[in-house]
């Protein structure tokens, strides 16, 4: 009856929103939905899914636990130490433009990151970032642009003072960095991708897609570089196959399209 029960969200799901949520792992989602209904004083999926097409803050919090909005600024500081001295310096060698996605952006820390990043090579106005996420909640968060001083810990304190104004307790992003990425829903399973990109930052989200999505979504990825453009992952993220993808490694992390 469980199996039952839980495989008929799934498609009411899908229904509703075009979410699949066969694509993700399934113990992991599961678990995950369990806990929430029950907090929520739910007794199945069923009534859950019923609550959620009444309620829209239960359904955003079920785009926010099942999406897990969880980043800093500059995270993995090592590999981003990388994307500034070796990817972004060739990548400009080759074209003199960057055209950046941030695919998965949650609230906006990696996207601002990028910008930041960019800063130190071209004048904001030559930026151009798209940051996408299925979450609505997670990209209004993103346009506020307020964070707490924690996720800031590993950011470089020469582009935090330059670009953040402190509104205690948080820190506001400012708005010459806000204008320079754009914004927007977006499906990662489901939607098209745009094409032609220079790089392509999407990480620590591929853990908790099945394989199979795994595969199509590195295909997607493949497709939407131009040659010598590059796909940048998380740190438990590594493609152990990135030929069949039209990939090779240029750094721990970094996949560059053949």
């Amino acid at each position: 009856m469980e199996d039952k029960d839980f495989l008929q969200f799934i498609e009411l799901v899908k229904q509703k929103t075009g979410i699949d949520l066969s694509l993700y792992k399934e113990a992991q989602m599961k678990r995950r939905l369990t806990s929430l209904y029950t907090k929520r004083g739910f007794k199945d999926f069923a009534s859950f899914f019923e609550g959620m097409t009444k309620q829209p803050e239960l359904f955003n919090e079920f785009l926010d636990r099942m999406t897990i909005n969880v980043s800093e600024f500059f995270r993995n500081p090592s590999r981003w130490q990388v994307l500034q001295e070796k990817i972004i310096p060739r990548l400009l060698k080759e074209k003199g433009k960057i055209k950046c996605w941030s695919a998965a952006c949650s609230t906006g820390e990696e996207p601002y990151s990028l910008a930041m990043l960019f800063s130190r090579f071209m004048p904001l106005s030559q930026i151009d970032i798209t940051a996408t996420d299925l979450d609505e909640g997670a990209i209004a968060k993103a346009k506020k642009g307020l964070y707490a001083e924690r996720s800031l810990q590993d950011a470089p304190k020469d582009l935090v003072s330059k670009y953040f104004r402190k509104e205690p307790p948080m820190y506001a992003i400012t708005e010459d960095i806000k204008r320079v990425i754009k914004f927007k829903k977006q499906n990662l399973l489901a939607d098209r991708f745009d094409a032609n990109h220079d790089l392509i930052v999407c990480r620590n989200v591929m853990i908790y897609f099945t394989d199979e999505a795994k595969d199509e979504l590195y295909l997607k990825f493949s497709a939407a570089l131009r040659p010598g453009g590059v796909l940048f992952v998380g740190s438990t993220e590594q493609i152990f196959q990135p030929a069949q993808y039209n990939f090779e490694p240029e750094d721990t992390f970094f996949y560059r399209k053949v």
